[in-house]
């Protein structure tokens, strides 16, 4: 069973997810309380995070602030229904993904799934080195390098970059990119996809990549520009 931590002040809910989650594979620890489930977060490692935004304590966004400085598990972010400016400022600080409240269980589950199982795929698939340039990825160590210093990628984050390096130079479409990430179908109304290339585009940034090294094709997708000669995929 993996362990997932969901942090939600509804006593309630809490108690019906323990149980639904339990039924189908994972074991979940409750906190009610913004700081008491960030210090729960730091104490073990966990497969997973469900986190409320409205917490006592210390709202979930600063909880996410917390955990992003120092970790990259997963985090799916509960938010109220209707309330978007939530979910982009969720993304941008590092959600991996977010459901609005109130939810389908099954549906939780399903996200839940499609995150947890990016790991699962990349563990079970052949290792494969990326380069494009100074830019390097292992999927096997799941592991980033720019120049030879290392680049902290979420899962998220490290999945789409995997997707735009396998095909270097040209145009990898929304829907493609959706069903890779994110594990659905691409919808025109969820920024879930361009939050997360803008967060990789600022980490690679930060790292010394250009800023035009992933590009917006407008209405299309996204590309990886090439601006060396040097591309290999090596085993």
């Amino acid at each position: 069973m993996e362990d997932i931590l969901l942090i939600d002040d509804d006593v309630e809910l809490c108690s019906m997810l323990t149980e639904y989650l339990g039924k189908n594979g994972y074991r979940v620890k409750t906190a009610h309380r913004g700081d008491v489930g960030l210090r729960a977060a730091q104490q073990r490692p966990w497969a997973m995070i469900l986190l409320d935004v409205m917490l006592p304590g210390m709202d979930g966004f600063e909880v996410l602030k917390r955990i992003r400085a120092e970790s990259q598990v997963n985090v799916v972010l509960l938010t109220a229904r209707g309330e978007d400016v939530d979910r982009i400022v969720g993304l941008e600080i590092g959600a991996d993904d977010y459901l609005p409240k109130p939810f389908n269980p099954r549906e939780l589950l399903a996200r839940m799934r499609a995150v947890l199982r990016r790991n699962t795929s990349a563990s079970t698939t052949t290792p494969v080195v990326l380069r494009v340039g100074d830019l390097e990825l292992d999927t096997a160590a799941r592991r980033v390098l720019k120049a030879g210093s290392r680049v902290d990628l979420t899962d998220v984050e490290f999945s789409l970059l995997e997707a735009l390096m396998q095909s270097p130079g040209k145009v990898v479409s929304r829907e493609d990119l959706s069903q890779a990430v994110l594990g659905r179908a691409f919808d025109p109304f969820d920024r879930s996809l361009d939050m997360h290339v803008s967060r990789l585009r600022k980490k690679l940034s930060s790292a010394g990549a250009e800023e035009s090294l992933v590009k917006t094709i407008r209405g299309v997708g996204y590309q990886l520009v090439l601006d060396r000669d040097a591309v290999e995929a090596v085993d």
